[in-house]
């Protein structure tokens, strides 16, 4: 596509937002760049100087404007107002990622990683195992640094990994991953996609436009996903902590194996695993599956596996203080992933949880705390939800803290050696911060000015 001359309305000023209006100045389209929120124009001093027109506060007239092309980002409704007025009068409203997708070269082999839980550590596993193998890859998309923003060094023949979230996907009309991975689908971001129905759609949309020389990655265990293999036109790969398939990723006698229909291959018990607990069993199978259909080689495979360092704000060690251990698990945004993080240890947790919910029911999360959590600190806009549910299952140490600093201070003062102290707030971080990025940063640095005997 030439895009000299376009006109391009970018709708919403995130990461990805900001990344794909500057590159579309940079091929020379006519770029107007607009966000309901007033935005500090320090901010956007990047976009002000490639001379990218801003329009801040408020939305422009789609009428007067009549673009070309509307590129929205994640964070942006699809029945926002300009998304829904260019879609009325027949402009093509495209994602980021659809943006960024049309830039890759046609030789370019794409693996694109979504599901509600374990998004990151797959998609960095991904990466992690391609480098290992000393194949050219980049590494973006909803992991952090957005895809528009990589594309333009990514030469041809190399491999992309990125993690695609349900928003990204509202707004595909080409997306073509070779592989592409669903992890699991459990409730979540109903606030935004209104019922589950939607947000299956959503998610399932990343296979759309794979044919049957492309392969899709699901999770066996997980119904919603399974059943998704009745629609997939690309071949079907199941993963099963449960039972021994025909063709995917299973356990025998507690070894990880694989087998594309070509052969059973045997990779590592999964206790030779870094990554530890079930859940990170179905990550890493399912990463294992994206590696030998790309054609990554099992010896260079396995190495990666014993040696994958893990991801920030999943299950991060940060310190063990005094005999007590304190886990940021900033990323688990969701009920089901502080599940998973509650599974991973047999240790009492002292839990820090709390932040915006996002229409999540916390009741399966509170059972999972009977004899598990042994004191629940509660923070953010949910802490009512939470203390409701946690009561209701019989829990009774509860403290409601009333900043972030006490959170940690007061699991510091309940805990006692052998205890783990866990962020892993169900909750989303944007009723007191920016990302779940800057709410882990702030416990790590807050676990390290504790006092060390």
């Amino acid at each position: 596509m030439t895009w000299t001359g376009k006109k391009v309305l970018i709708v919403g000023l995130g990461k990805s937002g900001k990344a794909a209006a500057v590159e579309l100045a940079r091929l020379g389209a006519e770029v107007i760049a607009c966000d309901k929120k007033s935005i500090n124009m320090a901010e956007l001093k990047d976009l002000s100087e490639a001379g990218i027109e801003l329009v801040l506060g408020r939305y422009p007239d789609l009428e007067s404007i009549k673009p070309d092309l509307v590129i929205t980002s994640p964070g942006v409704p699809s029945d926002e107002s300009p998304l829904a007025i260019a879609k009325k009068m027949g402009i093509p409203v495209w994602s980021e990622l659809e943006m960024a997708f049309r830039f890759l070269e046609r030789q370019t082999k794409v693996a694109a990683i979504t599901g509600t839980n374990g998004k990151t550590t797959t998609t960095s596993l991904c990466g992690y195992i391609l480098q290992r193998a000393n194949l050219p890859v980049v590494v973006g998309g909803n992991i952090g640094t957005p895809l528009v923003k990589a594309v333009k060094d990514i030469q041809p023949n190399s491999y992309v990994v990125t993690e695609v979230s349900s928003f990204m996907l509202e707004n595909i009309a080409s997306f073509h991953p070779r592989v592409s991975v669903i992890l699991n689908i459990t409730p979540d971001h109903l606030d935004r996609h209104g019922n589950m129905d939607n947000y299956v759609k959503a998610k399932e949309n990343i296979m759309a436009f794979q044919d049957p020389q492309d392969f899709v990655v699901l999770n066996y265990d997980d119904p919603l996903t399974r059943n998704l293999a009745k629609r997939a036109k690309p071949q079907v790969l199941f993963f099963s902590l449960n039972e021994k398939l025909d063709k995917g990723a299973y356990l025998k006698e507690g070894v990880v194996c694989c087998n594309l229909g070509n052969g059973e291959i045997k990779l590592c018990h999964y206790e030779e695993l870094s990554l530890k607990g079930s859940h990170n069993v179905q990550n890493v199978m399912a990463a294992s599956l994206v590696a030998l259909a790309l054609g990554v080689n099992p010896s260079d495979l396995i190495e990666a596996l014993k040696t994958f360092p893990g991801v920030s704000h999943r299950l991060e060690l940060v310190e063990d203080i005094n005999g007590v251990i304190y886990i940021n698990d900033s990323k688990g945004t969701n009920p089901e992933a502080t599940i998973k993080a509650l599974e991973a240890y047999d240790n009492p947790i002292i839990l820090i949880a709390g932040g915006r919910n996002k229409g999540s029911d916390f009741t399966k999360l509170a059972q999972k705390m009977v004899g598990r959590v042994k004191y629940l600190i509660l923070i953010g806009e949910a802490t009512g939800d939470l203390e409701l549910a946690a009561k209701s299952v019989g829990i009774k140490d509860i403290y409601r803290a009333p900043d972030f600093n006490s959170t940690v201070l007061k699991a510091a003062k309940v805990a006692e050696p052998g205890d783990v102290v866990m962020l892993s707030p169900a909750c989303a971080s944007w009723d007191m911060f920016k990302s779940y990025e800057e709410r882990g940063d702030l416990f790590k640095k807050l676990v390290a000015q504790l006092p060390k005997d």
